[in-house]
Protein backbone atom coordinates (compact mmCIF):
# COMPACT_ATOMS: atom_id res chain seq x y z
CA UNK A 1 0.00 0.00 0.00
CA UNK A 2 1.43 3.71 -1.06
CA UNK A 3 0.22 7.06 -0.14
CA UNK A 4 1.93 10.19 1.04
CA UNK A 5 -0.49 9.56 3.90
CA UNK A 6 2.06 6.77 5.46
CA UNK A 7 4.86 9.33 5.45
CA UNK A 8 7.11 9.49 8.42
CA UNK A 9 5.99 13.08 8.89
CA UNK A 10 3.05 11.65 10.28
CA UNK A 11 3.79 9.20 12.41
CA UNK A 12 3.30 9.61 16.19
CA UNK A 13 6.48 11.57 17.49
CA UNK A 14 8.06 9.83 20.02
CA UNK A 15 9.49 12.06 23.05
CA UNK A 16 9.96 11.77 26.55
CA UNK A 17 8.19 15.05 27.03
CA UNK A 18 4.89 14.53 29.23
CA UNK A 19 3.46 17.57 26.93
CA UNK A 20 4.57 17.41 23.33
CA UNK A 21 3.24 18.96 20.26
CA UNK A 22 3.07 16.35 17.40
CA UNK A 23 1.59 19.47 14.61
CA UNK A 24 0.85 22.84 15.12
CA UNK A 25 -2.60 20.90 14.69
CA UNK A 26 -2.33 18.25 17.70
CA UNK A 27 -1.34 17.70 21.52
CA UNK A 28 0.32 14.64 23.19
CA UNK A 29 0.44 13.71 26.78
CA UNK A 30 2.01 11.14 28.48
CA UNK A 31 0.25 9.69 31.91
CA UNK A 32 1.47 7.57 34.15
CA UNK A 33 -0.63 6.03 37.15
CA UNK A 34 2.00 8.26 39.27
CA UNK A 35 1.68 11.67 37.08
CA UNK A 36 -0.49 14.36 37.73
CA UNK A 37 -4.06 14.39 36.06
CA UNK A 38 -4.86 16.10 32.96
CA UNK A 39 -7.75 18.72 33.01
CA UNK A 40 -9.15 18.95 29.34
CA UNK A 41 -11.95 20.55 27.74
CA UNK A 42 -14.70 18.46 26.86
CA UNK A 43 -14.44 17.04 23.25
CA UNK A 44 -11.23 17.42 22.49
CA UNK A 45 -9.89 13.77 23.24
CA UNK A 46 -9.32 12.87 19.71
CA UNK A 47 -7.32 9.80 20.10
CA UNK A 48 -5.37 7.61 22.81
CA UNK A 49 -2.97 4.68 23.09
CA UNK A 50 -3.20 2.57 26.88
CA UNK A 51 -5.48 2.58 29.63
CA UNK A 52 -7.42 5.74 30.17
CA UNK A 53 -9.75 6.94 32.84
CA UNK A 54 -12.35 9.80 32.11
CA UNK A 55 -14.69 11.28 34.79
CA UNK A 56 -16.76 14.37 34.28
CA UNK A 57 -14.46 17.65 36.00
CA UNK A 58 -16.51 19.04 38.88
CA UNK A 59 -16.58 22.48 39.85
CA UNK A 60 -15.85 22.17 43.39
CA UNK A 61 -18.42 23.50 45.13
CA UNK A 62 -18.64 27.01 46.67
CA UNK A 63 -18.47 29.90 44.52
CA UNK A 64 -17.14 27.80 41.48
CA UNK A 65 -20.49 25.62 41.76
CA UNK A 66 -22.71 28.82 41.91
CA UNK A 67 -20.70 30.18 38.81
CA UNK A 68 -21.21 26.90 37.47
CA UNK A 69 -24.63 27.03 37.67
CA UNK A 70 -24.94 30.28 36.41
CA UNK A 71 -22.72 30.04 33.13
CA UNK A 72 -22.35 26.94 32.09
CA UNK A 73 -18.78 27.26 32.41
CA UNK A 74 -16.89 24.02 34.26
CA UNK A 75 -19.22 21.50 32.89
CA UNK A 76 -17.51 21.39 29.82
CA UNK A 77 -14.20 19.71 31.13
CA UNK A 78 -13.19 16.37 31.60
CA UNK A 79 -10.79 15.01 34.25
CA UNK A 80 -7.97 12.18 32.74
CA UNK A 81 -5.65 9.77 34.90
CA UNK A 82 -3.71 6.75 33.35
CA UNK A 83 -1.28 4.89 31.73
CA UNK A 84 -0.32 5.99 28.29
CA UNK A 85 -0.52 8.20 25.69
CA UNK A 86 -3.38 10.82 24.73
CA UNK A 87 -4.05 13.28 21.82
CA UNK A 88 -6.32 16.48 21.72
CA UNK A 89 -7.28 18.97 19.54
CA UNK A 90 -9.72 21.04 18.80
CA UNK A 91 -10.99 22.24 14.94
CA UNK A 92 -7.45 21.91 13.71
CA UNK A 93 -6.94 25.25 15.29
CA UNK A 94 -3.13 25.73 16.23
CA UNK A 95 -1.85 24.30 19.39
CA UNK A 96 0.30 26.25 22.00
CA UNK A 97 1.88 25.18 24.65
CA UNK A 98 2.31 27.88 28.07
CA UNK A 99 4.28 26.39 31.32
CA UNK A 100 3.30 28.56 34.70
CA UNK A 101 5.72 28.92 37.12
CA UNK A 102 3.39 30.34 39.52
CA UNK A 103 1.81 32.46 37.58
CA UNK A 104 -1.32 33.34 37.20
CA UNK A 105 -3.28 33.39 33.31
CA UNK A 106 -6.80 34.61 32.27
CA UNK A 107 -8.15 32.50 29.26
CA UNK A 108 -11.13 32.62 27.38
CA UNK A 109 -12.69 29.61 28.20
CA UNK A 110 -13.37 28.87 24.16
CA UNK A 111 -9.83 28.26 23.71
CA UNK A 112 -8.35 26.27 26.51
CA UNK A 113 -7.16 22.80 25.58
CA UNK A 114 -6.12 21.43 28.36
CA UNK A 115 -3.79 21.51 31.59
CA UNK A 116 -2.23 19.96 34.85
CA UNK A 117 -4.83 18.83 37.29
CA UNK A 118 -2.07 20.50 39.57
CA UNK A 119 -2.71 24.08 38.28
CA UNK A 120 -5.15 26.17 40.81
CA UNK A 121 -8.26 27.26 38.91
CA UNK A 122 -11.29 29.27 38.81
CA UNK A 123 -14.24 31.01 36.90
CA UNK A 124 -13.66 34.82 36.65
CA UNK A 125 -16.84 37.21 35.57
CA UNK A 126 -16.30 40.18 33.48
CA UNK A 127 -17.75 43.21 35.74
CA UNK A 128 -20.68 44.72 33.62
CA UNK A 129 -20.57 42.44 30.65
CA UNK A 130 -24.17 40.63 31.54
CA UNK A 131 -26.26 43.10 30.39
CA UNK A 132 -23.86 43.57 26.76
CA UNK A 133 -22.72 40.40 26.16
CA UNK A 134 -24.77 38.03 27.50
CA UNK A 135 -22.09 37.22 30.21
CA UNK A 136 -18.69 36.97 29.77
CA UNK A 137 -16.83 34.62 31.57
CA UNK A 138 -13.16 32.83 31.65
CA UNK A 139 -11.06 31.07 33.70
CA UNK A 140 -8.15 31.99 35.95
CA UNK A 141 -4.85 29.57 36.19
CA UNK A 142 -2.24 29.82 38.77
CA UNK A 143 0.14 27.94 39.71
CA UNK A 144 2.83 25.21 38.34
CA UNK A 145 2.47 23.15 35.44
CA UNK A 146 1.60 23.33 31.51
CA UNK A 147 -1.34 24.61 29.89
CA UNK A 148 -2.35 24.22 26.44
CA UNK A 149 -4.23 27.14 24.93
CA UNK A 150 -5.48 26.96 21.12
CA UNK A 151 -5.69 29.91 18.67
CA UNK A 152 -8.30 29.64 15.53
CA UNK A 153 -5.03 30.77 13.03
CA UNK A 154 -1.72 32.36 14.36
CA UNK A 155 -2.23 34.49 16.86
CA UNK A 156 -0.73 38.15 17.69
CA UNK A 157 0.75 39.27 21.20
CA UNK A 158 0.11 43.04 21.86
CA UNK A 159 1.42 45.04 24.46
CA UNK A 160 -0.95 46.63 26.88
CA UNK A 161 1.11 48.42 28.62
CA UNK A 162 1.49 51.66 26.12
CA UNK A 163 -1.39 52.42 25.34
CA UNK A 164 -5.23 51.46 25.97
CA UNK A 165 -5.63 47.97 23.83
CA UNK A 166 -9.34 46.67 22.74
CA UNK A 167 -9.72 43.60 21.64
CA UNK A 168 -13.35 41.06 20.29
CA UNK A 169 -14.24 39.19 22.97
CA UNK A 170 -13.99 36.26 20.72
CA UNK A 171 -10.98 37.11 19.45
CA UNK A 172 -9.16 37.16 22.94
CA UNK A 173 -7.08 33.79 23.57
CA UNK A 174 -5.27 35.10 26.93
CA UNK A 175 -3.94 37.51 28.71
CA UNK A 176 -2.14 38.51 31.91
CA UNK A 177 -4.17 37.99 34.78
CA UNK A 178 -3.12 41.10 36.40
CA UNK A 179 -4.92 43.27 33.83
CA UNK A 180 -8.67 43.67 34.95
CA UNK A 181 -10.56 44.61 31.37
CA UNK A 182 -13.58 46.71 31.07
CA UNK A 183 -16.55 46.39 28.46
CA UNK A 184 -15.91 49.33 26.20
CA UNK A 185 -19.18 50.11 23.97
CA UNK A 186 -18.21 52.32 20.66
CA UNK A 187 -22.01 52.38 19.67
CA UNK A 188 -25.14 54.21 21.00
CA UNK A 189 -27.56 52.42 23.05
CA UNK A 190 -30.05 52.21 20.22
CA UNK A 191 -27.54 50.50 18.02
CA UNK A 192 -27.28 47.41 19.93
CA UNK A 193 -30.98 46.49 19.47
CA UNK A 194 -30.74 43.21 17.29
CA UNK A 195 -27.23 43.19 17.20
CA UNK A 196 -25.08 39.80 17.35
CA UNK A 197 -21.59 41.15 16.41
CA UNK A 198 -19.15 41.73 18.86
CA UNK A 199 -18.28 44.79 17.12
CA UNK A 200 -20.58 46.18 19.54
CA UNK A 201 -18.56 46.24 22.40
CA UNK A 202 -15.12 45.42 23.02
CA UNK A 203 -12.48 44.10 26.06
CA UNK A 204 -10.11 47.28 27.17
CA UNK A 205 -7.02 46.06 28.43
CA UNK A 206 -4.46 49.09 30.26
CA UNK A 207 -1.50 48.19 32.44
CA UNK A 208 1.80 45.93 32.02
CA UNK A 209 0.70 42.86 30.44
CA UNK A 210 0.36 41.11 27.79
CA UNK A 211 -3.31 39.68 25.34
CA UNK A 212 -3.10 37.24 22.85
CA UNK A 213 -5.37 37.79 20.11
CA UNK A 214 -6.79 35.05 17.22
CA UNK A 215 -7.52 36.14 13.86
CA UNK A 216 -11.18 35.35 14.30
CA UNK A 217 -14.00 35.89 16.37
CA UNK A 218 -15.05 31.72 16.63
CA UNK A 219 -18.37 30.21 15.32
CA UNK A 220 -20.83 32.75 14.61
CA UNK A 221 -23.90 31.74 17.31
CA UNK A 222 -26.87 30.56 15.43
CA UNK A 223 -30.37 31.81 17.37
CA UNK A 224 -33.69 30.44 16.90
CA UNK A 225 -35.51 32.18 13.97
CA UNK A 226 -32.37 33.75 12.45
Amino acid sequence: MRSSLFDAANSERQTAERWALQSGKILRCALTPDSPEIISAAGAMVAYQGQMDFSYQGSGGGMRLLKKMATGEGANMMRTRGHGEIFYARQAHDVFLIQLEGEALTLNTSNVLAFDGSINWDIKSLGGAGFMAGGLFNLHLQGHGMVAVTSDGPPMLLDCSQQPTCVDPQAAVCWSANLAPQIKNDFKFGSLIGRGSGESFQLAFHGPGFVVVQPSEGVPVVRAGS
